[in-house]
């Protein structure tokens, strides 16, 4: 998200944006750790304000998602060690969240169809023009020690993640929208948020998709959460140690008293994505947390090995400096554009787990995505017109990124070659890629064509204004056009779904005609389990684990 707030030092001595804060939160990555999550637009905003019934659980069906269940039992599930602290506040690996989740409660959550469920609010408006906004809390939920929830905790939960002392995870979420001092109560049950600037897809900031804004109680102290696991969730942590994994059990104070159906939860810990897979094929777990496509999507079906898919948000964003020669030139940008072959990329990089992209940054998840902007596609011809267009002869660039882009780097690298596009590929560090001086030449932000994994995120605008804005803080093509700017600001403050829609195909069709990044595809998410020992689970964008509905065979 926009501006570092906090800019931790690694060992190194660099000062490097955490993962939480630079684009690469990767739980939807091949690195198989965390993200946001996609959006359903307005629409969904309303036709989510009227579920407000006790079993609308977050994640789950609703209240009809709340029965035929098998009642009672233990699952056992495989994660990768936790890199970071058990703390919701400053956690951003996808396991310590997924453990998390079970305990402590949002106030709405985000489903896997990228709907918005009440949670812990019941409802949500919006006034002056979308400044303001204000949330009902569902009554009579308690904590799991017996304190009642109530304005003034989730008041104290959001001042926590504000306080930049605190150097949450979910403070750059907030940043240009939510400033400190930006929350208040209205009597017991309604928390009133007074925003910056017009922004109609806040309640998404509020949701598990900011996944750090988790209610808790108002006298939480930093780091204490394994010691003092008090939520309002379905389940209560029992055991936790960092080296081996965690055990849960059934919540009795829970505020759905038909869920969860589970007695309990065990997790072990593996050092590796192999290890958890190899325990998954044993039987030694009946399903993993974590589940990374290239190694689970060949075993689909073997034995009783389910692997369910979903769609995300995700992106490798293949940026391109506009400033610099040869990319000065739009004709070049987009001769390299009309060489990849998306769905090539979508089967080889990411298993075929997920949607082809069009050099804009609308997903098809998004409500607002265009529909009647073409495809983009190979075109082999098209490439060696555009490129004489703009009197370039033999092209040849560098291609820098770390690591997990890899794959992706040699598949761009071997397609561009195929219409004679040469490509020297300067893998770095993760270190040293996000190092550096942020502002000046840190390389993810400054080479001249780059590959950065974007996890998921639960609006457009989360994209759009750190990554192509003029100035944006993240915006490593160095690309501007005022135009691009005008409609990012009017799709953040509409609330009509149409003034939407049209915002967005400005914004799309500037970014397919100019590519100053091209997005050859979306990246999903699969989660796999043993279908003859487990029921009813899912898999999610971000890989949030909702096991409300789950239940032994």
């Amino acid at each position: 998200m926009p501006l570092f707030p906090t800019l931790p030092i690694d060992i190194t001595g660099n000062r490097m944006p955490s993962a939480a804060e630079h684009p690469v939160r990767t739980l939807l990555s091949r690195r198989g750790l965390l993200a946001g999550a996609g959006a359903g637009g307005v629409a969904a905003l309303l036709a989510a304000c009227g579920s407000s019934g006790p079993g609308a659980h977050p994640g789950s069906a609703g209240a009809a998602g709340a029965t035929g269940g098998r009642r009672g039992g233990l699952i056992t599930l495989g994660a990768p060690t936790p890199p970071t602290a058990l703390d919701p506040v400053t956690m951003y690996d996808g396991t310590a969240i997924a453990l998390v989740q079970l305990v402590a409660e949002y106030l709405i959550w985000l489903d896997q169809d990228f709907q918005l469920h009440p949670a812990l609010a019941t409802g949500w408006t919006s006034s002056e023009g979308g400044r303001t906004w204000s949330f009902t809390l569902r009554k009579g939920v308690v904590f799991s020690d017996g304190t009642p929830l109530d304005a003034p905790t989730v008041k104290a939960s959001f001042d926590r993640l504000l306080d930049p002392a605190n150097k949450s995870a979910a403070l750059s979420a907030f940043a240009s929208v939510l400033a400190a001092g930006g929350v208040a109560v209205s009597g017991a049950d309604t928390v009133v948020f007074h925003l910056q600037r017009p922004f109609s897809d806040f309640p998404y900031l509020v949701s598990a998709g900011n996944y750090n804004a988790l209610v808790l109680k108002a006298d939480y102290k930093l780091g204490m959460f394994a010691q003092r696991p008090i939520g309002t969730g379905p389940f209560l942590l029992d055991s936790y140690d960092v080296g081996k994994g965690a055990s849960f059990s059934r919540n009795p104070k829970y505020r759905d008293t038909r869920t969860p159906y589970l007695d309990g939860v065990k997790v072990v810990f593996h050092k590796d994505a192999q290890a958890d897979l190899l325990a998954l094929q044993s039987g030694a777990i009946d399903a993993q947390i974590l589940s990374q496509a290239d190694l689970v999507v060949p075993i689909a079906g073997s034995g009783s090995i389910a692997v369910d898919k979903v769609s995300g948000t995700g992106l490798s964003a293949f940026t391109l400096r506009v400033d610099r020669p040869p990319f000065t030139k739009k004709e070049v940008r987009q001769a390299i554009a009309y060489a990849l072959d998306r769905p090539g990329v979508l089967t080889s990089v990411y298993n075929g787990v997920g949607v082809a992209g069009n050099d804009h940054l609308f997903a098809p998840a998004f409500a607002a995505a265009p529909k009647d902007l073409p495809q983009r596609a190979k075109d082999a011809a098209k490439v060696r017109s555009l490129l004489s267009a703009a009197g370039v002869g033999n092209l040849r660039f560098t291609l820098s990124f770390d690591p997990p882009s890899k794959a992706y780097a040699l598949v761009i690298q071997d397609q561009l070659k195929r219409v004679g596009i040469t490509v020297d590929l300067d893998q770095q560090t993760s270190e040293a890629f996000y190092g550096g001086n942020q502002e000046t030449d840190t390389p993810w932000l400054f080479t001249d064509a780059n590959l950065v994994g974007w996890a998921g995120r639960p609006t457009p605008g989360q994209f759009i204004i750190p990554m192509v804005k003029s100035h944006g803080a993240w915006n490593g093509s160095k690309y501007a056009n005022p135009v691009l700017d005008a409609a990012a600001d009017a799709y953040d403050a509409a609330t009509d779904p149409a003034e939407r829609r049209k915002q967005a195909a400005i914004i799309a069709r500037a970014l397919h005609e100019d590519v100053p990044v091209i997005i050859t595809a979306w990246s999903g998410a699969v989660r796999a389990y043993r279908s003859d020992r487990v029921r009813g689970l899912r898999a999610h964008p971000s890989a949030f684990l909702d096991l409300t509905t789950v239940s032994r065979v």
